[in-house]
C-alpha cells in the first residue's frame, strides 16, 4: 500500500484553466490556455471567437446593434464595433482572419415590447453575423433568439463554446 504524503504529484489531477470574466460591454482575449465567461445573455450577445491555428480566442458581450452616433466610448457595448474591435485584437495577438471561426450566443426577446419589426435581440443577432461575414469569418455555431437568458463559456484549449440556459441542457457548440 502507498501512502501518498504530499511530496509527488498527482498527474490524474489535471490543472484546471483559469477563468476569465468579461462583464457586459466587455471583451477579453487570450493567447493561454483560459476559459472566457460572461452571463446574462438576454437581448445581449455572444461572440466567441477561436484561432483554429494558434489556439487563440477572443469573447465580447455586446448589448446594442450599432454605435453609429453614440460613441461613448466603449466600442464593445455594440455589436457592429464590439465584433470588429475582437477580431482586431486576436489579429494583434498574430491571429488571421481566415483561422478564426465564431460562435454566438444570446439575442432573446425577453423583455422587448415592441410593436412592429424586429426586437433588440433580433438586431444584435443580425449585426454580429453581418459583421463577421464582411471580415470573412465562418459563424459555425449558434444558440440565439427564443425568449430565455443565457451563460456561455468559450475554451481556448479546443475552442469549445458552451452555453448555458436555466430552461433547457446544457449545449456545445
Amino acid at each position: 500500500m502507498k501512502v501518498y504524503d504530499g511530496s509527488e504529484t498527482d498527474s490524474s489531477q489535471e490543472e484546471e484553466p483559469e477563468r476569465v470574466k468579461v462583464g457586459i460591454a466587455e471583451y477579453e482575449v487570450t493567447t493561454d490556455s483560459a476559459t472566457l465567461t460572461t452571463s446574462g445573455l438576454g437581448s445581449c450577445v455572444g461572440v466567441g471567437l477561436y484561432d483554429t491555428k494558434t489556439g487563440a480566442a477572443g469573447l465580447v458581450h455586446v448589448m446594442l446593434p450599432v454605435a453609429e452616433e453614440m460613441d461613448d466610448g466603449k466600442p464593445a457595448k455594440f455589436a457592429d464595433t464590439g465584433t470588429e474591435l475582437l477580431i482586431e485584437e486576436l489579429e494583434a495577438t498574430g491571429s488571421r482572419r481566415r483561422d478564426l471561426v465564431a460562435k454566438i450566443a444570446g439575442g432573446s426577446d425577453m423583455l422587448d415590447f415592441s410593436e412592429g419589426g424586429s426586437g433588440i435581440g433580433d438586431r444584435n443577432i443580425d449585426k454580429v453575423k453581418e459583421t463577421l461575414e464582411g471580415y470573412n469569418i465562418s459563424l459555425v455555431g449558434e444558440d440565439v433568439g427564443g425568449d430565455h437568458g443565457r451563460s456561455v463559456q468559450l475554451k481556448s484549449v479546443d475552442g469549445d463554446f458552451l452555453v448555458k440556459s436555466a430552461n433547457r441542457d446544457d449545449r456545445t457548440l
